[in-house]
């Protein structure tokens, strides 16, 4: 039987972002057991970029409900994630979760390639701001497999059920989960599938999923998104993800090498100054 984590990113319980994952978990043919986490309950400390998770025991230093969620993810074989927009983006609880993510890198073989999918509520239409930008990067970046994301809308707890095209959307999530990827219909970045980009001037564009950068076409009145790799990505592959695992590994050589110098400059700032935490 499959095991199927549901995250949600709201404080309400049973509001409009649990009811989706368990109306998406009815809907998935596949015989599945479903975890549900609610992360706004959790204690989920600021990453304190020790990057001791990285070295000896590969485990975050910090006592709290991290390596619990984490667990869950590893041994789940799906993701359901539902974040409420809350001013223009995902709610807190979900950057929080992902600012801890150097943990991820202990476990890439077993996260690799999860299959995933992933709504956003938004309480009135158009208001999601970049919120489905914050679902997509969690996804990628806790290096699952996005299969289908996007937006629906409703503001009263339940009320995302009043649209039986929003029951469709369960039903495609659901169909997606274990099945085909449903295909994209608009303009997006050819590497990471993101369709989120910042215009830079020039027919220059950034690519805010996968931070990469290239050009905007405009090829029979549509606009064609030409993006080129950088020097050093993050997600694009496994390859990518265990090349970056290196890289930030190195980080404590470099430390080690730059102490003096690093330690000169920081010193210098050692003033006081009218703070909370001075």
């Amino acid at each position: 039987m499959k095991k199927i984590l549901g995250l949600t990113g709201s404080p309400r319980r049973l509001g409009n972002c649990e009811i989706m994952i368990k109306e998406i978990s009815r809907q998935v043919s596949e015989p599945h057991e479903l975890q549900l986490i609610r992360l706004p309950e959790l204690d989920i400390q600021p990453c304190r970029g020790c990057y001791r998770c990285l070295f000896k025991e590969k485990k975050c230093v910090l006592n709290d409900d991290f390596d619990m969620v984490l667990k869950s993810i590893i041994e789940a074989d799906a993701l359901i994630l539902s974040v409420p927009a809350y001013f223009l983006g995902a709610n807190a609880s979900l950057k929080r979760l992902l600012d801890r993510g150097l943990s991820f890198y202990a476990h890439v073989d077993s996260l690799w390639g999860k299959p995933a999918v992933a709504a956003g509520i938004a309480g009135i239409k158009g208001k999601e701001g970049y919120t489905l930008l914050c679902i997509n990067s969690f996804l990628k970046l806790v290096l699952a497999d996005n299969k289908y994301s996007r937006i629906i809308y409703g503001a009263l707890p339940g009320e995302i059920f009043f649209s039986d095209e929003n029951k469709k959307i369960a039903s495609d999530m659901a169909a997606s989960l274990f099945g085909a990827r449903l295909k994209k219909t608009g303009p997006s970045c050819p590497l990471c599938g993101g369709d989120t980009f910042r215009f830079l001037g020039d027919n220059m564009v950034r690519c805010m999923l996968c931070s990469n950068k290239g050009v905007i076409n405009i090829i029979n009145d549509k606009p064609v998104f030409e993006i080129a790799r950088g020097e050093h990505e993050l997600f694009l592959s496994k390859k990518d993800v265990m090349e970056h695992k290196k890289w930030l590994k190195g980080m404590k050589d470099r430390f080690i090498k730059e102490k003096k110098r690093l330690k000169e400059i920081s010193l210098a700032y050692r003033n006081k100054v009218n703070c909370f935490n001075a």
